[in-house]
């Protein structure tokens, strides 16, 4: 039957082949996925009044590699700083007083749904005053869960590959955005929308295929041992290869928001105190905070 099936299909006239093979099949995912994506996009639509908010401004985008132990991060006092994840567990969080804080699509398995729930808890105790950016599969668990009531929360709706998306434009953090392999990704994509015309990056050191290791600058608490690719002790436990095919896909993005930073004006920096990302210029953080940039606002 199988093999009656191709045959008919062979001898199909291109145009036809195309129409009921391809076209129609195409617009019925894209129609199933418009319906999937109605709700997502309506909580991301909120998001619209962050366009160009920082328009000329710099940031800095604090990730939580070892490096970051290795450097002095007081000295973005009054500088518009993002953080991620559990990054509030630095000395310094408080000093620095992020404005936004982002937490990538948390991925359930060992990670339990009380486990979310506790860690996003510690996360609002330690937050200040930040805008908390979640992708909006966390939505129904914020909201059931009754967290984050003082808050100003925002969902982004993250939806497929960077080869689904216009290469030339700025990513819409009102409409779907790419998928990320980094929270890094993540904040350089919400900074371009906001205006932001240098940005900073921070310990995103991604190195670990060299050390055999996945650490942060902190130890981790209500989270650890709930990485299925690391141990309890963050060592490494998938294989080189699985682990060099996510880096060239993570590669792929950071290069992906190069060019189209480029396009735009923008200025992307590598301030991070050594680490493995070689797709943005190198700058000393000091130095970076002592220059005043563009401008601080």
């Amino acid at each position: 039957m199988a093999k009656l099936t191709n045959m008919f299909w062979g001898a199909m006239p291109h145009a036809l082949y195309q129409r009921f093979k391809v076209d129609q099949p195409e617009r019925l995912r894209l129609r199933q996925e418009a319906e999937r994506l109605k709700h997502p996009l309506e909580l991301s639509a909120r998001n619209a009044e962050f366009r160009h908010r920082h328009q000329g401004q710099r940031c800095f985008i604090l990730c939580n590699g070892p490096s970051v132990k290795r450097q002095d991060i007081t000295v973005l006092k009054g500088e518009h700083v993002f953080s991620v994840s559990s990054g509030y567990h630095h000395p310094d969080y408080s000093t620095l007083s992020p404005i936004y804080h982002f937490v990538p699509q948390l991925t359930y398995g060992l990670l339990t749904r009380e486990d979310a729930i506790n860690w996003f808890r510690e996360m609002d105790g330690r937050l200040g005053r930040a805008t908390l950016f979640l992708n909006y599969t966390e939505e129904a668990l914020v909201r059931d869960s009754g967290l984050f009531r003082e808050r100003d929360i925002r969902y982004v709706t993250l939806a497929g590959t960077f080869q689904d998306y216009d290469p030339l434009a700025l990513p819409d953090m009102s409409e779907r955005i790419p998928g990320v392999q980094s929270v890094a990704i993540m904040c350089l994509m919400a900074a371009m929308y906001m205006g932001f015309t240098e940005i900073y990056l921070l310990g995103t050191d991604h190195d670990h295929f060299r050390t055999g290791e996945y650490n942060y600058f902190y130890e981790p608490t209500l989270l650890r041992g709930k990485d299925p690719s690391t141990d309890t002790k963050g060592n490494i436990v998938g294989s080189l290869y699985d682990e060099l095919s996510a880096l060239k896909v993570l590669w792929e993005q950071y290069r992906w928001i190069k060019r189209v930073a480029g396009l735009h004006g923008i200025r992307i920096f590598n301030a991070s105190a050594g680490g493995a990302l070689d797709e943005f210029p190198r700058i000393d953080l000091t130095a970076a905070a002592a220059s005043g940039g563009a401008g601080t606002g």
